[in-house]
């Protein structure tokens, strides 16, 4: 099964000015297949985890991942 990252975004109307730091920003792990379908259809993916959302990012070295998505790609791969 490949697996990449890719960020959850919000499905409200807000403007993302960087100051909101009560909730972190995770990429979270999906089947790739679907990334670049939804990047380019705007259909929703599911991620490891179950959140559902469109793709609108992808994850650079380094970004943060998803606890619970890592946890559940770490048991798949034993």
């Amino acid at each position: 099964m490949q697996t990449d990252t890719i960020e959850r975004t919000e499905t409200d109307e807000q403007v993302d000015d960087g100051t909101d730091s009560d909730r972190p920003k995770f990429f979270h792990y999906v089947k790739k297949d679907r990334i670049a379908e939804s990047a380019v259809m705007g259909t929703h993916v599911v991620a490891l985890c179950g959140e559902v959302f469109p793709v609108t990012r992808s994850a650079k070295p380094g970004s943060p991942v998803c606890p619970d998505c890592k946890r559940i790609f770490e048991q798949l791969k034993t």
